[in-house]
């Protein structure tokens, strides 16, 4: 888990850090290709980087987002997005994950929540990537700082809240 006091002071001084990132996209799913192209997503990887990465994001199905979770979580439906982060200890020097969106669950909840399809993946990519450096919500206190964080990324990406 990465230790939230170090984070906080990189989430200060991020508008003037880019750390290295390496990533691959991959679109299983080939809907939104056009529309969420490798410059956005790494765009909106770094914006919520706060350490070098090595980063996988792949556009799944929901048939394939429902195997993934099941046999990954038990849980046997399809969720909107999942991180494998492979290095949350705070001592590693690079961040490694693969992030999975559910093209299906994401073009749902868009039209559900009223927001571009665009607006909410870029919500759920940060959402992951911040997954990846060890932030979660299963706590309230966690959930607070990780949605405090998001809301700060996105504004300075120029997108709306996505809770509100």
């Amino acid at each position: 888990m990465v230790a939230k006091s170090k984070t906080a002071s990189k989430a200060e001084s991020k508008a003037v850090t880019k750390h290295k990132l390496t990533l691959s996209v991959q679109y299983a799913d080939k809907r939104l290709q056009d529309i969420l192209t490798r410059p956005l997503i790494r765009k909106t990887v770094q914006a919520a980087l706060f350490f070098p990465a090595e980063i996988t994001l792949r556009f799944v199905d929901a048939e394939e987002g429902r195997v993934l979770n099941h046999d990954y979580r038990g849980k046997d439906y399809a969720t909107n997005v999942l991180t494998f982060a492979y290095t949350e200890d705070e001592d590693a020097e690079v961040t490694q994950a693969d992030i999975i969106l559910c093209t299906d669950v994401l073009e749902k909840e868009a039209a559900e929540q009223k927001k571009t399809v665009l607006e909410h993946a870029q919500h759920l990519i940060v959402h992951g990537v911040l997954h990846a450096q060890g932030y979660d919500h299963e706590e309230e206190d966690e959930a607070e700082e990780m949605e405090a964080l998001e809301i700060e990324i996105l504004a300075g990406m120029g997108l709306e809240n996505p809770y509100q």
